[in-house]
């Protein structure tokens, strides 16, 4: 039992790296764009604050993905590790193409996905997935309004100030939305990590009531940390460039306004996508210049990235589970 508890904790914390990894170009894709910190900097500055996020915004996330999506009752190490594969093979896809996907909805479609494997769609809990589906469409909307509203409120208060002036303190406010944006980053994306160690912990009898050990905090933190430190430089170059051109300017409306999307989101326990708060933020700074500063077709590419990421995951994680269960049943 030690042994596969360990094993599962073990791939739960490579997806958590791997979330970090894939998700880096969230974190620096602005701030490297717009020239503000070398990429090697950035990583080293979005890890950082990555892993202080875990002093500071609690586990209301965590506790939404490990027991309030999913019916702990039906919870096995099977379906654990079959909504972990799904999760992991699709970020791996993703980052291949270059595409900026959600790992936070890959992980809930293949938790979700090894679980109606197991239980059938009674398996799953309508209220913890109502939020999460919300958000799916608001996340983007919410970053949007906020980067279009920062965007145009900063060109409003410095009409009158030389270009070049405003370049150069944007350039240093840049390093603190940056840092704003990976707190929160980190602050929603570990969490759900964390849900799921703690569903290992109490399947296994490690746990007599669910909650989310503060070791389980600090492991799930320094991984995601270690991920974005590696960095997948592939999504880096399509959020940072790809999408829209970012000054120091535009590269701070969009880092604050995503920020500010995932703060609600983690006070709301609702695990969203940086994914989606960080594109729709940057959408909505580009379209502040003019509708066709927005590279329409590769926003369009990422959206439908989007629609498939749960289906997708959810496909190979019961898919996994079966495999498991007919091995086991040998």
């Amino acid at each position: 039992m030690l042994y596969v508890v360990g094993g599962l904790i073990a791939v739960a914390l490579f997806f958590d790296y791997i979330n970090g990894f894939h998700d880096a170009a969230n974190s620096i894709a602005t701030v490297v764009s717009t020239r503000v910190l070398s990429p090697g900097k950035a990583v080293v500055w979005a890890a950082f604050f990555n892993f202080v996020a875990a002093f500071t915004f609690g586990t209301a996330v965590a506790r939404t993905v490990g027991a309030g999506m999913i019916d702990i009752r039906v919870v096995t190490f099977s379906v654990i590790l079959g909504g972990l594969t799904g999760a992991i093979v699709w970020d791996l896809i993703t980052w291949y193409y270059g595409l900026p996907t959600s790992s936070s909805h890959a992980l809930i479609g293949g938790y979700a996905g090894a679980a109606v494997a197991k239980a059938g769609f009674a398996a799953i809990i309508p209220s913890g997935w109502t939020k999460t589906l919300v958000f799916i469409v608001l996340s983007p909307v919410i970053g949007l309004a906020f980067g279009l509203g920062l965007m145009t409120a900063i060109f409003w208060l410095f009409r009158w100030t030389p270009p070049s002036r405003v370049d150069r303190w944007f350039r240093r406010l840049q390093l603190l939305s940056a840092a704003f944006f990976s707190l929160n980053h980190g602050a929603n994306d570990a969490q759900k990590t964390m849900g799921i160690i703690a569903g290992v912990l109490f399947t296994a009898g490690y746990l007599q009531s669910f909650y989310i050990p503060f070791w389980v905090v600090l492991t799930a933190h320094a991984a995601i940390g270690l991920g974005t430190l590696a960095g997948g430089w592939r999504i880096i170059h399509t959020m940072g460039s790809k999408i829209t051109k970012l000054q120091p300017v535009g590269g701070f409306a969009a880092e604050t306004g995503a920020a500010f999307t995932l703060l609600i989101a983690t006070q709301a326990g609702v695990p969203v996508s940086t994914t989606h708060a960080i594109t729709g933020s940057i959408v909505g700074v580009g379209s502040t210049r003019r509708l066709s500063a927005v590279r329409w077709g590769v926003a369009g590419r990422i959206v439908w990235a989007w629609v498939l990421t749960i289906p997708a995951a959810f496909g190979v994680a019961a898919l996994t589970y079966m495999l498991l269960e007919a091995i086991g049943g040998r």
